[in-house]
């Protein structure tokens, strides 16, 4: 039995032996870790934020009509330029049954009391050319007859605007709507057939049309209550526009609300900046934006990647080169960053390789 204990004993270490052999074998022939290096570089460095927002005119005017009633005519449709004056559309009046009325009423008592001033004055008339009058009394007869005959003519005037919208006096139209400023029509709501409601103190009126000048086009954004104290006016913004591929749109930022809005959660201030445009370039209002606003800007800096930067006692440093995959430890002076490469004020020159850091590796010391 002993003999046995003996046998399994011997057969149990030469296996552990012929184990622990390959794994030392194994271990010795492996290839030492080959670290990456990288050389800095020349590139400009750029520190940004983001606002979202849309591009719409400077100055739109929603051109309403003077008058309640029917679109009759339109003379103009969508995308067309218009200068100011052009005639848009016209409305066919639909008469307001008491105030035809009370107008024809007016008509007729203005008429009544010219007949009787022209009667008066034709009798005085005769009077003054016996000289059984003085002049002075003719004149005061002469005065109350043309003083008659100006509000019979106004009340003629008052019932055909109140019929047709227009007074042969005066030569104009209240139905006729016409552009008060020159620019491209971004809309044209109504159709001919469209009941419209006319402007005045109690209401706003049915719109028309929508005009705008299309070469005067600002950005409205708003950006995060976290970036608004980097702001200030004048500065550089880059507009990037879902809808135009590969265009970058200059622009300069001009305002910057004092007050900011609850929105989604968060407080954002709502900016404005205007968009620098090329003749051939055309915008259209409406489309959604991001502009990218250029808080700091180095040009041909050098620098490396933020990624390689390894710190202690908040202090950065990175490992340089010395001999193939020897390294040494280096402190740096670092500048702007753009949150993927930063600024090397220095502690490094061109030619020198850096030592890209194991994604394991520990950044922080």
């Amino acid at each position: 039995m002993k003999k046995v204990f003996i046998g399994l004993f011997v057969l149990v270490f030469l296996a552990l032996s012929v184990w622990l052999g390959r794994y030392f074998y194994k271990k010795a022939n492996t290839d030492p870790i080959v670290y990456k290096t990288e050389e800095p570089f020349t590139a400009d460095i750029v520190k940004k934020t983001v606002a979202t927002g849309s591009i719409v005119p400077r100055k739109e005017v929603e051109v309403k009509s003077q008058v309640s009633g029917i679109v009759e005519e339109l003379y103009v449709e969508a995308g067309q330029i218009v200068k100011q004056g052009q005639l848009l559309a016209k409305i066919k009046i639909v008469p307001n049954i008491v105030n035809v009325n009370n107008a024809q009423n007016t008509l007729e008592t203005a008429r009544i009391n010219f007949n009787e001033a022209k009667r008066e004055l034709a009798r005085y008339q005769e009077l003054y050319d016996q000289k059984a009058i003085a002049e002075q009394e003719f004149r005061r007869y002469k005065a109350d007859y043309d003083l008659k005959r100006e509000a019979l003519q106004s009340a003629e005037s008052n019932l055909q605007l109140v019929r047709e919208g227009a007074s042969r006096r005066s030569g104009q139209a209240s139905n006729l709507v016409y552009s008060t400023i020159g620019g491209m029509l971004l809309d044209v709501p109504v159709k001919v057939g469209t009941s419209i409601i006319e402007r005045n103190n109690f209401n706003e009126g049915t719109t028309i049309a929508s005009v705008a000048d299309m070469r005067s086009l600002v950005f409205e954004g708003k950006i995060d209550e976290s970036e608004v104290g980097k702001l200030k006016e004048n500065m550089d913004l880059l507009l990037t526009i879902g809808a135009i591929e590969g265009r970058v749109f200059n622009a300069k930022l001009e305002y910057i609300a004092p007050k900011g809005v609850l929105e989604e959660g968060s407080i954002k201030f709502p900016i404005r900046a205007k968009v620098l445009l090329d003749e051939k370039d055309f915008i259209r209002a409406g489309y959604s934006a991001n502009a990218d606003i250029v808080l700091d800007k180095r040009e041909n800096v050098l620098a490396i990647k933020e990624s390689m930067l390894k710190f202690e006692k908040e202090k950065p440093y990175v490992e340089v080169e010395t001999a193939p995959q020897t390294f040494e430890k280096r402190e740096v002076e670092t500048g702007l960053s753009d949150g993927i490469n930063i600024e090397v004020v220095s502690g490094l020159k061109n030619s020198e390789k850096v030592k890209v850091p194991d994604a394991n590796s520990p950044q922080n010391s």
